[in-house]
């Protein structure tokens, strides 16, 4: 098996979903690149969740209330779910369509947003903009429940095009203007909910979309120079046709797949790190009618996103972190205690899934990285690729055994070690103090027992070094 197979596609599983075991790489990549894309991008071919198991061992999942059974629930998920990038994709649109339970307040809310970006979140974006206008959180996160036509309330119109479909501008140009944003939120009027909140004394209840025909404003708007009687689905149509659309979307995913752009607010007036990457992604959302799974078919099978320059050049966020250790470790890849816990962990990184810090979402790169999340990043990643029980870390060490029945060199051991925790490469200053480090201990004998278990140790703590380098940090 070529090397450089293994290592497009550590690559792949890295950024289409939440990354692999070594055995699961090696499977994938004996299966072939194209092969796996198709299998990826089409979910609905793969097993879904084992839920009638899960509910039974997790009653609390069957009616999740709590914010933080959600969230446990969902990070079971993305460490389980067969379909990757339908969960990826889910955690994408997360964190551009952001609504938060600081004001929500319920997690069941939370909980089916999550649900329909899972269910939605690879097919047609005009469709898409639909159920997220419709959606029952969204509609109260950004107020729309308080907007009437006698008494405009402007929040979701103006997110919704800044923030959720064709951004501030594109090419130093705007791409709509203030009198845009006001009939957009005119459009909207009567999208409401249904029941009024809260529902008391009873407990909570599921709130319902509905649609009041009576408090819409069914005057004439003009909407990016057009004219009429529009309504809400409207000016979705039109929004979807429009170019800054195509390439917002576009810069969205290279963001999230290829490589960390600059934040969002910089991206009317600084050009695209990738030009011609988000050219042909445009050209296929118009093409493919807003397709989006037809988007990630163009850009997984791109050479831009094979290329090497692109591997590593994004920063981890605190979900892939944790969520990828726990895959490559093969912890909590069955039903047990001790998710909860894990399930917080992105939240002292820096990312409180389900509670965005504001509608704009975190911002990504090098500002997930600070003094104090690098620490816990440290910490997190030590704890688990240091320990040499988990099945994960002990299969990477009998496969650091299996490669020469002759002691490993330092050199050969450190090598080793950063080709099963990756494949990763680091910089020669840290490949030094690696070094460094393993020739203390000599040549790393495996012949005896005893030989084996110092092996392990040294693995072990090999492991812990590299999660503590700056390359670990990305993906």
């Amino acid at each position: 098996m070529a090397e450089h197979d293994v290592a497009l596609m550590a690559h792949l599983l890295r950024r289409a979903g939440f990354g692999a075991s070594r055995e699961e790489i090696e499977a994938k990549a004996a299966q072939g690149f194209t092969a796996t894309v198709e299998e990826l991008l089409n979910p609905e071919t793969q097993p879904g969740m084992e839920e009638d198991l899960l509910m039974r061992y997790q009653p609390a999942y069957n009616e999740p209330a709590a914010i933080e059974t959600n969230v446990q629930q969902w990070v079971y998920y993305m460490i389980n779910n067969p379909r990757q990038l339908q969960e990826k994709m889910a955690l994408f649109w997360h964190m551009i369509f952001c609504a938060g339970h600081s004001k929500i307040d319920s997690g069941q809310e939370m909980g089916r947003m999550i649900a329909m970006f899972r269910q939605y979140g690879m097919g047609n974006f005009k469709e898409l903009l639909v159920k997220l206008s419709t959606n029952p959180g969204m509609v109260y996160y950004l107020d729309n429940c308080e907007s009437h036509k006698t008494a405009v309330n402007e929040n979701y119109g103006r997110e919704l095009l800044e923030l959720f479909s064709m951004g501030v501008g594109k090419d130093t140009e705007f791409n709509y203007s203030e009198d845009d944003v006001k009939a957009c939120a005119r459009a909207f009027t009567g999208w409401n909910i249904a029941p009024a909140y809260p529902p008391f004394p009873y407990g909570r209840s599921a709130w319902e979309f509905r649609y009041d025909p009576a408090d819409h404003d069914d005057n004439e708007k003009t909407f990016l120079g057009q004219t009429g009687r529009w309504n809400g689905e409207d000016v979705i149509d039109m929004i979807c046709r429009q170019p800054a659309t195509g390439r917002f979307i576009a810069r969205h995913l290279y963001n999230f797949f290829v490589a960390d752009e600059v934040p969002v607010p910089s991206w009317r007036l600084t050009p695209p790190r990738d030009q011609e990457a988000l050219r042909q992604m445009e050209d296929e959302y118009f093409r493919s009618g807003y397709d989006i799974r037809a988007m990630l078919r163009v850009l997984f099978n791109s050479e831009f996103f094979k290329s090497e320059v692109v591997r590593y050049a994004k920063v981890k966020s605190p979900a892939e972190m944790v969520v990828g250790l726990m895959r490559q470790v093969g912890e909590h890849r069955e039903i047990k205690p001790g998710i909860f816990e894990v399930s917080q962990e992105p939240k002292y990184m820096g990312m409180d899934i389900m509670n965005p810090p504001t509608v704009e979402g975190w911002h990504t790169g090098r500002e997930w990285i600070d003094s104090g999340t690098l620490v816990e990043r440290i910490n997190f990643a030590s704890e688990y690729l240091g320990n040499t029980q988990l099945p994960g870390v002990k299969d990477m060490v009998d496969r650091l055994m299996a490669r020469s029945s002759a002691p490993l060199s330092p050199e050969e051991f450190v090598v080793g070690c950063l080709d099963l925790v990756g494949p990763l490469e680091v910089a020669p200053e840290t490949m030094q103090e690696l070094l460094a480090h393993a020739q203390r201990g000599g040549a790393a004998k495996h012949r005896t027992g005893a030989d084996k278990a110092e092996f392990t140790r040294r693995a072990g703590e090999m492991f812990q070094m590299i999660a503590a380098t700056a390359e670990f940090q990305f993906a």
